[in-house]
């Protein structure tokens, strides 16, 4: 695919803003020991608007990582520890009946922040997981007939038991829509383990982070994502990637064009994360598990390995 197609203009950023991001990764990276393309992958949903699943085992490093990034971004945080008995007006907020004033008065919940860890989202019901939906395509929250706008960044970072635990409950497929990227971290490779098991407790180390990317950084870098240039060619591997999912053996519901939109928009974050003004076919490659493998409803067994082997069907003309 040539990069001829590529714009003529690069994509801008301020030495310091580079400087800055590189920075970011490297920090988080030192809390969460030996998964860098993890730590990559939660930046682009980051810097590509999206929000960001997590799922795996308990005690592998959910939680560290979204502690780490918020603490990273400097941004105003929030986190909800997702229950059977949580409800939405636990996390939206409330009117309460102001006898002095003789209104009502609304107080805001824990989704007005740049960054909402809904932890372990899957222990609550349906009910109240729908509860973000709107928060989280719209950027905005509408209750008693009044729409709120949220913070400008918004950013979720949601982490999940895996579904055959007791005491869970499967998130809607809109639900799971509204994720950009479905992740996992999976056990540490032995060099990791034994840095982690000889050094301090995570927790304190997250306390001495120090910001290194502000919300005007956040929304520049976002910006500069739109700037990033996919090419004609690539937009049709693209096209060709969603045709695949949807007669490809093994799935009953294939990928959507909203999910194709949401893989161009990762693969130009990856692209600018990497340095690049364009988008690569490697960029796309990197990304469509984690896409793509939570919106595809299989007919049985594994989706992650059907999105595997759909990227593996479908030929870089």
């Amino acid at each position: 695919m040539a990069a001829a197609d590529s714009p003529a203009e690069p994509v801008m950023l301020s030495d310091k803003l580079r400087t800055s991001l590189l920075d970011a990764q490297a920090q988080v990276n030192r809390l969460v020991l030996g998964k860098p393309n993890e730590v990559r992958l939660a930046f682009v949903a980051l810097l590509a608007d999206g929000h960001l699943l997590i799922e795996d085992l308990p005690g592998l490093g959910k939680t560290t990582l979204a502690h780490a990034l918020a603490a990273t971004l400097g941004l105003d945080f929030q986190r909800v520890q997702f229950t059977s008995d949580l409800l939405p007006a636990d996390v939206l907020g409330v009117s309460v009946y102001d006898n002095a004033a003789r209104e009502f008065r609304f107080h805001p919940g824990p989704v007005f922040a740049h960054v909402l860890l809904a932890d372990e989202i899957n222990r609550a019901p349906p009910r109240t997981q729908s509860s973000l939906l709107e928060a989280m395509a719209e950027h905005q929250v509408t209750l008693d007939g009044q729409t709120r706008a949220l913070p400008d960044p918004f950013f979720v970072i949601a982490t999940q038991n895996p579904v055959d635990l007791s005491g869970t409950f499967p998130l809607p497929d809109s639900q799971l829509d509204r994720f950009l990227l479905r992740l996992s971290l999976g056990y540490p490779n032995a060099d990791a383990e034994r840095a982690l098991l000889a050094g301090d407790e995570r927790r304190a180390l997250i306390a001495q982070l120090k910001p290194l990317l502000s919300a005007d950084d956040v929304r520049a870098l976002r910006n500069a994502v739109q700037q990033v240039h996919a090419s004609a060619a690539l937009i049709a591997y693209v096209q060709a990637l969603l045709a695949r999912s949807r007669d490809h053996p093994g799935v009953r519901v294939g990928l959507s064009p909203r999910a194709g939109l949401a893989l161009l928009r990762a693969a130009r974050a990856h692209a600018l994360l990497l340095g690049r003004k364009h988008v690569l076919p490697e960029d796309v490659q990197a990304l469509f598990p984690a896409v793509a493998a939570h919106r595809l409803v299989a007919e049985a067994g594994n989706t992650a390995a059907l999105a595997k082997a759909i990227l593996y069907a479908v030929p870089v003309d």
